[in-house]
């Protein structure tokens, strides 16, 4: 008797939602629909974070912008409302149980980027324009809450390390495929490719510099001995469709990524002593300072344009004469710059460089796609956009972030007697290496397919060293 109430009862909340879903929707409003997902992930956030955790893994590659025009409202659907529920849990549990693993805490990554977001809220603070900085810096700490600190606990089951990479690695294979076979039907016109990756992305940069960041764990995976040969079979695959999507996507900033990133790989493997490679750095320096006027004349010979043709794509890239989206990068570095040397300590604020820049370049430096105004885009750098946005403390505690994780990583494959982690921890480091390389040209951690592989990665080196090396390392080395 209770048992068939329960089903009426049932049946009768289904035909109730549906009822009013139907009038809501005859008047324009499909939200209500999304209701039994949000009653889903709700239960899932309180009684299994875990479960909630791989869904938002698998979800990223698929998640589209939403915009609000009239409030001037974005949301990247449906994964940022989660990862913004799963910061304030991380609060809330934070607050209750006034304790979180030491182990990470005191860990040098851990510490780097604690600093980093001090900083940026100090400088959210002395923000020429506050609320743009404060928005900027809530969004920077629910990525790194959700893909870091979250991760981190996760990554206690090592079993959990494959559950990401894959989790990720296969929709985003299916997102390439797509995307692929659109710009197939346009013949792979380099023009085309700039724009097919919508909605899933918002540029072929982006696009190729988060399948950069993954691409070499599944090239590592080729050697992981605890897979089986279907499993080794299938990575090949995802390999080669990543592949695929990096070489169509005609970034030349990815395929750099990917060539220091294989030069990283020898200097690693090889074990190249720092010191050497200090040397050798302090030597090219020098030869570039030396012969700066030589090298200039050099590169403004080259009048080769960005094309369809790989071989004229790649040699484009030494092109500061013609090329306008060269050109225009090294406009917004120098913007940025000229910010820099008015604030150098504090800066203008995270997240405000597109709204400051504009009085800041010069009529010199213009471009065709330059905007009198400044108001389409960033500094293209991880490394100069902090420096305008929160002076040179913000660059460098974001280059600290970079030295720290490199450290581990390597310090991982060398002192890790379990084959399997070493293979996980250098391609982690390899596929960071790439982002690194990217972050001179560009800039993504705004976003959150980005974000969850740059931080996640990160996690993964942090969770391997504080929670793993000490089962398998080797003592004599």
């Amino acid at each position: 008797m209770f048992k068939t109430g329960k089903i009426t009862l049932l049946f009768g909340l289904c035909g109730l939602f549906i009822a009013i879903n139907i009038v809501l929707i005859i008047h324009g409003f499909y939200w209500f629909a999304a209701l039994p997902a949000a009653i889903l992930i709700g239960y899932m956030l309180f009684f299994s974070l875990d479960k909630l955790l791989f869904l938002l893994i698998i979800i990223t590659p698929f998640t589209v912008k939403y915009e609000h025009a009239t409030v001037g409202f974005t949301v990247n659907m449906p994964a940022e409302p989660i990862i913004v529920a799963i910061m304030l849990l991380f609060f809330l549990k934070l607050i209750y149980e006034q304790h979180y693993d030491r182990n990470i805490l005191k860990h040098p990554v851990t510490i780097a980027i604690i600093v980093y977001l001090v900083w940026m809220f100090v400088t959210s603070v002395t923000s020429e324009i506050r609320w743009v900085s404060f928005k900027y810096f809530i969004s920077q700490l629910w990525y790194i809450v959700a893909f870091y600190f979250v991760f981190i606990k996760l990554f206690k089951e090592r079993e959990n390390f494959h559950r990401f990479l894959w989790y990720y690695g296969v929709p985003l294979a299916l997102v390439i495929i797509y995307i692929t076979y659109q710009h197939s039907l346009h013949g792979f016109d380099r023009q085309a490719g700039t724009w097919i990756v919508t909605p899933f992305f918002n540029d072929h940069t982006n696009y190729s510099a988060v399948i950069s960041l993954l691409a070499p764990m599944f090239l590592i995976f080729m050697f992981n001995k605890n897979y089986s040969i279907p499993q080794r079979y299938f990575a090949v695959l995802v390999f080669l469709i990543f592949a695929t999507g990096i070489i169509f996507s005609y970034s030349r900033a990815s395929w750099l990524g990917i060539i220091v990133a294989f030069a990283a790989f020898w200097i690693i493997y090889l074990r190249i002593n720092y010191r050497f490679i200090l040397a050798t750095a302090l030597l090219v320096f020098g030869l570039l300072y030396t012969f700066q006027t030589e090298i200039r004349i050099s590169l403004e010979r080259d009048q080769q344009e960005s094309s369809a043709d790989f071989r004229e794509h790649i040699q484009s890239i030494y092109n500061i004469t013609t090329d306008a989206s060269n050109l225009e990068r090294i406009n917004r570095w120098k913007s940025a710059i000229r910010m820099f040397e008015e604030r150098p300590v504090f800066g203008w604020g995270p997240g405000t460089y597109q709204f400051v820049y504009a009085p800041f370049q010069r009529w010199e430096d213009y471009t065709v796609i330059t905007t009198h105004f400044g108001d389409v885009g960033n500094a293209h750098s991880e490394y100069i956009g902090p420096l305008a946005e929160s002076g040179l403390p913000g660059m460098l505690t974001f280059i600290a972030i970079v030295i720290a994780v490199l450290y581990t990583g390597i310090k991982n494959f060398y002192k890790i007697r379990d084959k399997e982690l070493r293979l996980l921890s250098l391609g982690a480091t390899l596929g960071l290496v790439t982002y690194i390389t990217h972050g001179f040209l560009n800039n993504f951690l705004n976003t959150d397919k980005a974000s969850v592989l740059f931080w996640g990665l990160i996690a993964l080196i942090v969770a391997i060293d504080a929670f793993h090396r000490n089962k398998a390392v080797i003592k004599n080395n």
